[in-house]
C-alpha cells in the first residue's frame, strides 16, 4: 500500500477509536484533533469507517495482484468487427466485461480477474461460438501471458511481444497499467458494458450483426 494511503488509514482508525494520543503541538494548529471520540456524530463515524473499508479493499486488491492470486488486468482480443456484438456475446455467456472497438478487432476488458476467472471467460466465450478464436492476455504479478483459445480449449502460448505488436495499441497500455478504463472514459472512447445488455437485447444485437 502506498505510504499516503497507509497514513490515511491510520488517521481514520485513530479518529474513531482514539488509538493514539494527541500531539499537543499539532493540536494547536488543528483543534479537531482534540475532539472526544464520544462527541463524533454518526455521519463522521460512518465516513471514517467507509474510508477505512475503501483503503482495506484497495490494499487487499493490490496484495492479491502482487501475489498473483488476482490478475492486474485481463483482456480478450478478438477479430470481431463490433464491440457491441462482443458485449452481447459476453452477456449471453455471463461474462462481465467492458468492450471496445479497434481497427484490428473488438476487445473485452474482463472484470472478474480472481483466480482463473479470465481463463473461464475465454473458455465460455469460445465454447459458445463455434469457430471463434481469441487471444487471452493476462497480467499476473507483473508477468504478462498470452494464449490462444478456441473451442473452449487453451491452445498455443505466444510470447507477449508477438501478440502485442499486432494487437490494438491500447491493449499493451492496459496490461502495463499505464491506461485504465477511467482513462478511456475520460478520452470519450465508446465503451460497451456487457452487464447493461439484457438477454433479449443480446439476441437482437447478434441477429443484426449476422445479417
Amino acid at each position: 500500500m502506498p505510504l499516503d494511503r497507509l497514513y490515511c488509514l491510520t488517521a481514520s482508525l485513530a479518529k474513531v477509536t482514539d488509538m493514539s494520543a494527541h500531539d499537543d503541538a499539532s493540536a494547536n494548529d488543528s483543534p479537531d484533533r482534540d475532539k472526544d471520540p464520544d462527541d463524533l456524530s454518526e455521519e463522521e463515524i460512518d465516513a471514517a469507517l467507509e474510508d477505512m473499508e475503501t483503503d482495506l479493499d484497495d490494499f487487499d486488491s493490490q496484495l492479491q495482484g502482487i501475489l498473483g492470486n488476482k490478475a492486474k488486468m485481463a483482456v480478450i482480443i478478438t477479430q470481431l468487427r463490433s464491440a457491441r456484438f462482443l458485449a452481447a456475446l459476453c452477456s449471453l455467456t455471463d461474462i462481465s466485461a467492458i468492450c471496445l472497438d479497434s481497427d484490428r478487432g473488438a476487445c473485452a476488458i474482463l472484470r472478474n480477474r480472481d483466480g482463473d476467472g479470465p481463463e473461464h471467460a475465454a473458455k465460455d466465450l469460445t465454447s459458445s461460438v463455434r469457430g471463434l478464436g481469441v487471444i487471452l492476455a493476462v497480467n499476473r504479478a507483473d508477468k504478462v501471458e498470452t494464449h490462444l483459445w478456441i473451442g473452449g480449449q487453451e491452445g498455443t502460448a505466444y510470447a507477449p511481444p508477438v501478440i502485442l505488436s499486432s494487437a490494438p495499441l491500447f491493449v499493451e497500455d492496459l496490461l502495463t497499467g499505464s491506461l485504465s478504463i477511467k482513462d478511456l472514459q475520460d478520452q470519450g472512447t465508446p465503451l460497451e458494458d456487457s452487464d447493461s445488455i439484457s438477454q433479449v437485447q443480446a439476441y437482437e444485437i447478434i441477429g443484426e450483426n449476422l445479417k
